[in-house]
């Protein structure tokens, strides 16, 4: 998430000038001076931009386009890429692997009167990033938070009580509500807040404000390395409130087990490894993880069981059809393992069936 000095509903006001006079054109991936180009928004290289976390989105636009234009800044005939990183690195890279395809030759963009400033920038990030329907939670608190913080300033300025500029220098979100709180508190401003419906509002999405409260103490109290963590392995709000249950009065055996869970990469059995360590404070670390493990074999199984007595009555897959999947993949395995690469945005398509596979034969 972008830090931004401004709140959600001030990035919209700020870019609504520029965009009146966009154009949406196709703008050629490679050679030629009009093609985008972009620095890193955010997310380092080798993470979400890297080839094998693009396989989906490549596999989307080599199928049927690149159907979210990217924003563009127009800077006297070249374009740079404000919001749309991703997008356009699936881009190159089909372009670069699958040339014969035709999605891959142009990107539809929103071109806009550059040059934008840093703060223009920032905002429209921050805009598309609330817009996201995968936005994790720690991702979701920092926003909250710095929505918060812009209300709340906006408030005391109205007050007349003059808030420092130094405080948009704080770049981390909790810090900077605590400084701003601190402001009000010595103003003698004690009536004045950041009510939770005026900052989701603002921020323009739908969420209650219960759900608000919780995303933003997690946020809050989980040390910073942690929530990013847990975004990356996406564990769900839920369990870090009960990770926080456990984090306050055992630390240490909090920390313990979410090291033990990322070391076996099973991040669903968090959840229950606290609810064992909470239970039963003589658990270690690994027990507490063990028993986690052994409840999630169990209600596998019982789901396993339940799905196929519903299957009972389901109709049979043909025999031909499971014949000739089990040769074709017996036949890719073995060139694979032979040290053969599948060629193109193909073996994101394959991992995509494969996991699909695996669901439904469970």
């Amino acid at each position: 998430m972008s830090v931004t000095t401004q709140s959600a509903g001030e990035a919209r006001a700020l870019l609504e000038d520029r965009l009146k006079h966009r154009q949406l054109v196709m703008l050629p991936i490679d050679g030629d001076t009009a093609a985008p180009t972009t620095g890193v928004q955010g997310r380092q290289p080798g993470t979400s931009t890297a080839p094998a976390e693009l396989a989906e989105l490549i596999s989307s636009i080599a199928s049927v386009g690149l159907l979210q234009p990217i924003l563009v800044e127009d800077l006297g005939g070249r374009h740079r890429v404000v919001a749309g990183e991703r997008r356009l690195r699936a881009m190159r890279w089909g372009r670069a692997h699958l040339a014969d395809n035709p999605h891959f030759r142009e990107a539809p963009a929103l071109v806009v009167p550059g040059p934008l400033s840093e703060e223009e920038c920032r905002a429209w990030q921050l805009v598309e990033n609330l817009a996201r329907d995968d936005l994790q939670p720690a991702e979701l608190g920092h926003a909250l938070m710095l929505e918060r913080s812009a209300v709340l300033a906006e408030r005391l300025t109205e007050a007349g009580v003059t808030v420092p500029a130094e405080v948009w220098a704080v770049e981390d979100p909790v810090r900077r509500w605590s400084v701003l709180d601190r402001v009000r508190r010595d103003a003698g401003a004690h009536g004045l807040g950041a009510p939770w419906d005026v900052v989701l509002s603002r921020v323009g999405i739908q969420l209650g404000t219960d759900k608000a409260r919780q995303i933003v103490r997690a946020f809050a109290t989980l040390p910073r390395e942690v929530s990013t963590e847990m975004d990356a392995a996406g564990v769900a709000l839920a369990t870090r409130l009960e990770y926080l249950r456990l984090d306050r009065g055992r630390r240490d055996a909090a920390e313990a087990i979410w090291a033990a869970v990322r070391a076996r990469g099973a991040p669903r059995l968090l959840r229950g490894a606290v609810q064992a360590a909470l239970d039963d404070p003589r658990l270690d670390a690994e027990e507490a993880v063990q028993a986690a493990g052994e409840l999630q074999q169990a209600a596998d199984e019982a789901r396993r069981r339940a799905n196929s007595a519903a299957d009972d009555d389901a109709p049979t897959v043909e025999e031909s059809v499971v014949a000739g999947c089990v040769e074709a993949m017996d036949r890719l395995l073995e060139q694979l393992r032979g040290g053969a690469v599948v060629a193109g945005y193909t073996g994101g398509t394959i991992v995509l069936h494969a996991r699909e596979l695996v669901r439904r034969l469970q």
